[in-house]
């Protein structure tokens, strides 16, 4: 069996990426940070999807972006709330967090490469997203590229392949998807501001977006929001 590293925030995408991987037959090793984000009960969630899908190895790399700040969810910055789908697409939003994904693949990259591994998962979407620059096609491409450019197993031959099966998909078809590899949403997180016992707050931009999601998809959300 094939192995590949899966990037899992414990947010819905990520969780349908690692059901998809599984289901392609890969033995998965899932890969979560805590990296100062204010919605760090985003890892409570992934530990529980790691183990649900059947994750050979789950690990969590302890960075701390905070230094830098320059994000609502890694400083003191208001999350934005209750915007429309107009005032959604208008920017990138408070909310980006600087170069987390090049940070994010690069640490996958380098734990593939230590399992003899060439292939990473990443649940990007570049169709129902908040604008993230780091979402987008030709970032995915750009970072192969990379991959096979900075790394020894690259030199000496190997091909590294960065698989976004979600990349292209609505968030109501990423949830059919999820759905019909028995993912259990009910153990993902996705708010970017949980109440102080990790209640999702049901208005910031991701909350929307995922219950839009459920909307189109003619589901019913199965997480609880706060009041």
């Amino acid at each position: 069996m094939k192995r590949a590293v899966v990037l899992l925030s414990g947010g819905l995408d990520s969780t349908t990426t690692l059901a998809i991987c599984r289901a392609d037959g890969f033995e998965s090793y899932a890969l979560s940070f805590r990296y100062g984000q204010r919605h760090e009960c985003e890892l409570v969630a992934a530990r529980k999807i790691a183990k649900s899908l059947g994750a050979k190895e789950h690990r969590i790399a302890r960075i701390d972006l905070r230094v830098f700040a320059g994000s609502a969810l890694t400083a003191e910055l208001e999350v934005p709330k209750k915007r429309s789908a107009t005032e959604m697409a208008s920017s990138i939003p408070v909310t980006y967090v600087p170069a987390r994904n090049t940070i994010f693949l690069s640490y996958a990259l380098a734990w593939t490469e230590v399992l003899g591994a060439t292939d990473i998962f990443i649940g990007a979407n570049a169709v129902d997203y908040s604008g993230y620059p780091d979402c987008r096609p030709e970032f995915i491409r750009a970072f192969g590229q990379l991959a096979n450019l900075a790394t020894r197993a690259g030199v000496e031959g190997a091909r590294f392949a960065i698989h976004a099966p979600l990349l292209t998909l609505s968030k109501a078809a990423i949830i059919q998807r999820g759905f019909s590899l028995g993912v259990d949403y009910a153990l993902t997180h996705s708010c970017y501001d949980p109440t102080s016992d990790g209640l999702s707050c049901g208005a910031c931009d991701s909350c929307q977006l995922r219950l839009k999601g459920f909307r189109e998809a003619g589901l019913t959300d199965p997480i609880v929001y706060a009041p």
